[in-house]
């Protein structure tokens, strides 16, 4: 078992606040965004043999399993992550499978350099992702129903919004979801950007379910993607529930902190609320047009007190154990690989003592008991 140092990734939308509270140090006065723990290249967690990238590479099947190798290679499938938001993430959509390998093979064939600015598929696999909260977290995510989306344009009072609201009355649903997001990302800037000035005004003057787009546009101000933010679900998740995002579901974090897991890949397509490259037709192509319920997750009992976050996807299975003062210890000894996080309390996690924020990584098949009190989550793969 290895205890874990890991990076925190800066980006601008990180709260200066909420991971140095977690971890009980004070604030830098910089944005801290997301903790990394696992082996991605880009930051692999740090042990005491070495990164977990080149502990991971050495031996395979004994740090990952034989099952968990023959299913998914000899790499660890998934990321781990501490979330901080403090301002809204763009506007964004992962690929499935089958649709990375072919954008990753057709970038590749084309040239076009991994590092370029417009390069849409960074590696050539699927990115579903969790996100459970540890605070109150707002997000967006999945199209609303287009004719309550409709409500909320028409409710601002902005003459140019009006033919997209014609759009959503009159079209079948992924019609209208299709032609209205189009509309808004291929429109003129600075005719938008007039048009988003005046929906933000008239959003903060109505509050209530147009707030949380008046303070999209405060930090995005004339961005197309603050009017099609309006055609999602807002979702407030309390601590302990959770939001699963799968392939061609559009969706944004808005703030809060929360633990995240994903498969092992950078694959973003983005819709808006960012500076970065929108590749409009891509985008268009990979987006699932129907309106959907938010699918707010609950922890559900499973044995010896773990709660399972249940979802359809193999690379990664999040749960949590919610330890009591005084209670026994759990044998969470597994043949696949895990990552173990300590979010609240005092946890002893082998030779291990965990304090909010630390982390371990456990060997599949290695002895992993775990006492004390306090919140853990476990994260490991379905192989």
């Amino acid at each position: 078992m290895d205890r874990l140092d890991n990076t925190v990734r800066p980006y601008a939308w990180g709260s200066t606040t909420a991971i140095p509270q977690l971890l009980g140090v004070e604030p830098t006065g910089e944005p801290q965004a997301e903790m990394w723990m696992g082996a991605h290249p880009g930051a692999p967690s740090r042990t005491g043999r070495g990164t977990l990238a080149e502990v991971i590479a050495a031996d395979p099947e004994r740090e990952l399993g034989a099952a968990s190798v023959a299913k998914f290679g000899p790499r660890l499938p998934f990321l781990l992550k501490l979330l901080a938001a403090g301002a809204p993430l763009s506007l964004q959509v992962h690929p499935d499978l089958d649709q990375a390998k072919a954008g990753y093979a057709d970038e590749e064939r084309r040239g076009v350099p991994a590092d370029a600015a417009h390069r849409t598929y960074k590696d050539a696999n699927h990115k579903p992702e969790l996100v459970c909260a540890l605070t109150d977290f707002d997000g967006l995510c999945g199209f609303r129903d287009p004719l309550r989306a409709a409500e909320l344009l028409d409710a601002l009072g902005v003459d140019s919004l009006k033919p997209y609201v014609d759009l959503l009355h009159a079209q079948p649903e992924e019609a209208a979801l299709r032609e209205v997001l189009t509309a808004i990302l291929t429109a003129d800037r600075d005719e938008m950007a007039r048009t988003v000035t005046e929906a933000a005004a008239a959003c903060d003057r109505l509050g209530g379910d147009h707030a949380p787009y008046a303070d999209i546009a405060h930090h995005y101000p004339g961005d197309p993607g603050v009017i099609a933010a309006m055609l999602l679900n807002h979702v407030r998740l309390q601590p302990g529930e959770a939001l699963y995002l799968g392939a061609g579901v559009p969706h944004a974090y808005l703030n809060g902190l929360g633990v995240e897991i994903m498969a092992n890949s950078d694959n973003v397509l983005r819709c808006g609320l960012t500076p970065k490259h929108v590749d409009v037709p891509e985008l268009l192509s990979i987006v699932r047009f129907e309106a959907r319920d938010p699918g707010v997750l609950r922890p559900e009992a499973a044995p010896d007190g773990e709660e399972l976050y249940d979802t359809p996807t193999d690379e990664f299975r999040l749960s949590r154990y919610v330890l009591p003062a005084g209670g026994t210890t759990h044998d969470l000894t597994l043949d696949t690989p895990q990552i173990l996080l300590c979010t609240a309390g005092s946890v002893r996690a082998g030779e291990h003592d965990l304090s909010p924020g630390t982390s371990v990584f456990v060997p599949a098949d290695e002895k992993a008991e775990v006492s004390g009190t306090g919140t853990l989550f476990r994260a490991t793969v379905v192989a």
